[in-house]
């Protein structure tokens, strides 16, 4: 069985692509990541372009978490997890729980 490894950087631009994707670009919090990072393109914010130390800032930031639909909350919750219990430096003993509630919370449209 052959394993391929993904730089975790990659994954986590990739999952936070998919996750701006699925927002509701009319909502606040879509608004708010406008607001947040000026230099991004309209067009760039909204296919969900970002770099490691914009995501890391939107970890931190509270009044994303905020201002976010529940749906989204959802969303948002599971990234979090997942980047902290599977991408981080310590893969947590339910990672493939982890990796699976954000699948499913990605898949309904948040």
């Amino acid at each position: 069985m052959m394993r391929i490894m993904l730089p975790s950087l990659h994954v986590k631009l990739g999952l936070m692509k998919n996750f701006v994707k699925v927002m509701d670009h009319n909502g606040t919090a879509f608004l708010y990541l406008r607001q947040k990072f000026p230099l991004l393109s309209d067009v760039k914010i909204r296919e969900g372009v970002s770099t490691g130390p914009d995501i890391r800032s939107l970890l931190r930031d509270e009044v994303f978490e905020r201002i976010i639909t529940d749906d989204e909350q959802r969303a948002w919750h599971a990234f979090r997890e997942v980047v902290k219990g599977f991408i981080g430096k310590r893969r947590a003993d339910n990672y493939k729980d982890l990796v699976e509630e954000l699948l499913s919370s990605l898949e309904t449209g948040v």
